[in-house]
This record gives structure tokens, sequence and C-alpha cells, in this order.
């Protein structure tokens, strides 16, 4: 009852109006209301489009449909209506799905946190970092938080921020390390500034251009380059140094998020990869074939913007999460002292 009346303050908080005989205590409850039309209403939002959703909801397009319809009768108010390319909810809809999200978040953490004292062990973290912190703050963050408390369990994904940022507020991370996309609003975020990401080129041991000691732009133009999709921080980044220099961007370049296709093509060939310094002076110093890759000296600095430890506003982290997230907080501060 608390649950739906909260949905109810919180859809006039949002300035929609609605009638009192619509939600008067667990009238929503009553009506018919359940879990799965919870899951479809939030589940519309990510996608966009009904047949989507129903497919990721392992039902047919016309029982979708159908659930929806029951959805409405039930709020006795418009949820979605049809665009060109799919579906968009409606205030009434984007209130719901914004309610819902929150209340299978906390059924996901009470199943966690059952199972946890089922088992015995210290709960689940789910987190995400682009991929400098993820080698200077998270690993030594874990190794500190599993030998003090050996029982939790930790999940981490490393992307880009644009993708990190989604995932948080899709409620698939506890909290995140990185950057706020410029297309989304920052008031969905609580974000703490922890440091900026150095970044480095790395090319094959080898390569004719670490033979000149220090290159400059005017030396890396005429080469191959790896770089992240078009988009990316770390890409933009270079590719202002280059435009603020006057020196032409790289002509062939083979775009992909991934670290390790990254690597091969940088050992096989005479290209170029821009890639966190953290993650190259771990990677170079190794004795596998990645290892066979140095870093290249150059006459500028590659500093992306800076990355901060990010949380959901509003959304309380469970206690595992919160114990990780203040050793990374406190591990940011003591590099930034040494």
């Amino acid at each position: 009852m608390a649950v739906m009346e909260k949905i109810y303050n919180d859809y006039v908080s949002d300035g929609i109006e609605i009638h009192s005989d619509n939600f008067r205590d667990d009238a929503l409850l009553k009506a018919g209301l359940k879990l799965n039309h919870l899951r479809m209403i939030v589940t519309i939002e990510d996608h966009g489009q009904i047949s989507a959703a129903a497919e990721s909801m392992n039902m047919s397009q016309p029982a979708a449909s159908r659930m929806l319809s029951e959805m409405e009768s039930i709020v006795k108010s418009p949820l979605y209506e049809r665009v060109a390319r799919g579906v968009v909810l409606t205030p009434f809809g984007l209130a719901l799905a914004k309610r819902a999200r929150k209340i299978l978040l906390e059924l996901r953490e009470a199943g966690r946190e059952l199972g946890a004292l089922r088992t015995g062990k210290g709960g689940s973290v789910f987190l995400g970092a682009v991929t400098a912190p993820a080698i200077s703050l998270v690993v030594p963050a874990i190794q500190r938080v599993t030998r003090t408390y050996p029982g939790i369990e930790i999940n981490i994904e490393v992307e880009n921020s644009n993708v990190l940022a989604r995932e948080l507020l899709a409620a698939r991370h506890d909290f995140i390390i990185s950057r706020i996309p410029d297309d989304l609003d920052p008031r969905l975020f609580t974000a703490h500034e922890i440091g900026v990401e150095k970044a480095c080129l790395v090319v094959r041991n080898g390569h004719p251009l670490l033979e000149k000691g220090v290159a400059g732009l005017h030396d890396l133009a005429g080469y191959d380059w790896v770089f992240q999709p078009p988009g990316t921080l770390l890409r933009r980044k270079v590719e202002d140094i280059f435009l603020a220099a006057g020196v032409p961007l790289p002509e062939n370049v083979v775009n992909t998020s991934s670290l390790l296709l990254t690597l091969a093509v940088v050992c096989k060939t005479d290209a170029i990869a821009p890639i966190a310094l953290d993650m190259a002076q771990f990677i170079c110093g190794q004795t596998s074939q990645a290892g066979e890759s140095s870093i290249l000296p150059i006459d500028f600095d590659i500093d992306v913007r800076p990355y901060s430890l990010i949380t959901a506003r509003e959304r309380a982290m469970p206690p595992s999460a919160r114990l990780l997230h203040d050793m990374i907080l406190e591990e940011s501060r003591h590099l930034s002292l040494t």
C-alpha cells in the first residue's frame, strides 16, 4: 500500500493531474496490477517498440499489446502512443515507468540480500568503469575489500561512458566510474570528480617511429590508426589535438571498442592506437604477445575529460556496494596525494 501511495504522490509531484478515484490506497493492486505489468512498462521505455519489448519478455507481440491494454484499463489513463518508429510513453506512462523501475530494483536488491543471508556471503556489487580507473582504482580497492570482507562478489563491466551511464540508469550497475554523457540530464546523477584520464599512443616493438626518440604530430599522420568508435571521448580528444595543430586527420582508420583487437592490430602492423596510460603501462610490461608493444614517446599530452564516481540520484546502494564505492573514493584521494 505504501508503495502505491508513493506512486500516487510522485505522479502529483510530476505535475500530472490524477483523479483521486483512480489511486486510492491499494486500488492499483486490487484492480489487477502485477509485477509483469511493471516489467512491461519499463521494457517498453527501454526499447521503444512493442515487438522488441515482447521479445525481451519472451512473449508474442499480441500478448504484449493485450498487457498494455490491461494496464491502461487499470490506471484509467493512456500509457503510450504510437510514433513512426515505434511507441513513446505518455506522461502517465513515464511516471509509472519511473516508479516501476525503482520497485523492480528494490525487489532485485531484496533477492540479493536474502541470497547473501542464506549463503553467508557478503552480497554482490555491480559496477562499471572506463579503462583507466578500472586499472588504477578498482583493482586496488577490490584487493582491499575482498581481503577484509571475503564473502563479497564483485561484477565489473569496462565500457565507454555512453554505455555505462545508460546501464546505471537502467539499474544494471550500483555505481560507475566514468563521465556523464552530454546527451543525458546531469540531474539524474550524483557525481564526485576523482581524476583525469591520461592517455598515450602505443605501437609495436620495432616500429619505425620508435627510432625517432620523440614523435611529433606531423610524424603520425601518415600511419594507420586504431581508434575507439566515433564520438567516444578519447577519440575526440586525439582528433581535436590534430585539428588544433592544423595536421590532417589520419586517413586509414580501424574502429573498434575491443582492446584485445586493438592490440592485435598494433602488434601485427605499423598502426598507432591511443589507449589509457594506466592500461598501456600494464600491457607493455607483460610477456605475452600483447606485451610486444611499446608506449610511443610524443611531444604533446593526451588528457581526457575528468571522470567521476557516479551514482543514480535518489537510489540507495546496498551495503556491499557502498563499501566498495567508499574504498574507491579513498583510493582516489590517496592517488591524488602521490
